[in-house]
């Protein structure tokens, strides 16, 4: 028996897939304080033209690249805890905002669901 996959369904799936793609495609990227602005807005420009992206909105916590950087070279490599991402997705009449962003109780740069909706309302 096959199970209704919901719009909102696909909704969050291609919101994950967003977010994962973005996480492994530029973690490691090389950045220095002078590189952060045209980084955050490749970033932006690269995942904006998938499928089902309605928004998204990068930033780079800049102090903690500044804590990072090696002093002989000036630079260091993006980490995810370094991210702030916002996205959204449109699925023909859902919307899943969704975020990646470092959660210092975890110690981890976390993924999650903020919110899911209509565009009908």
């Amino acid at each position: 028996m096959m199970e209704n996959i919901t719009d909102r369904d696909n909704a969050l799936f291609e919101a994950g897939i967003k977010l994962g793609a973005l996480y492994h495609q530029f973690t490691g990227s090389p950045i220095s304080l002078r590189t952060a602005d045209s980084l955050e807005r490749a970033i932006q420009d690269s995942i904006s033209v998938q499928p089902f992206v309605k928004s998204i909105r990068v930033s780079i916590d800049r102090s903690m690249v500044r804590s990072k950087l090696n002093s002989e070279f000036g630079y260091c490599e993006l980490e995810g805890r370094m991210l702030d991402v916002r996205i959204t997705v449109s699925y023909n009449s859902v919307l899943a905002d969704v975020r990646l962003a470092y959660d210092a109780g975890l110690n981890y740069p976390l993924m999650k669901i903020e919110k899911v909706y209509s565009s009908e309302n």
